[in-house]
């Protein structure tokens, strides 16, 4: 009898786990939906977070007709440095049209620092310069 007893034992253990899984299933499912409504609205808050962040700070640069409306102006190393020799023009003489110092200028085009907000405006004003305005504007002839 020991055998039958034992056998009888597992059989109800193995229909009691078999309804057990049945019954948490559908649970399972449940929390899995919530955890991925829970990671969407997770990246809806955070976007929120930074839309409203950006909001507050306001534009980057003041508009002057150079750039659109709701555009910022981007800062990048190599485009300091290209724009200042397609100028034809020293480190010391295009920081005097920008209004810094030579030395500004250096460390912008070798990426140790980046311009403040005025001065990626008057870089952004710059932009479209050609050679005789420069010069114009450094009184060289």
């Amino acid at each position: 009898m020991p055998n039958l007893a034992a056998t009888l034992k597992e059989e109800i253990s193995r229909l009691a786990r078999k309804e057990i899984k049945a019954s948490i299933a559908p649970l399972r499912k449940a929390a899995t939906a919530y955890r991925r409504e829970i990671a969407a609205l997770k990246r809806q808050s955070a976007a929120l977070k930074a839309a409203l962040s950006k909001a507050a700070k306001g534009p980057v640069a003041p508009s002057d007709g150079t750039e659109q409306e709701g555009k910022r102006a981007r800062f990048s190393a190599k485009s300091v440095m290209a724009q200042r020799k397609r100028l034809g023009l020293s480190a010391a003489d295009f920081a005097k049209i920008v209004g810094v110092s030579g030395a500004t200028i250096y460390g912008w085009e070798q990426g140790k620092t980046r311009p403040r907000k005025s001065q990626l405006a008057s870089l952004a004003a710059i932009r479209g310069l050609g050679k005789k305005e420069a010069k114009a504007r450094l009184g060289i002839s």
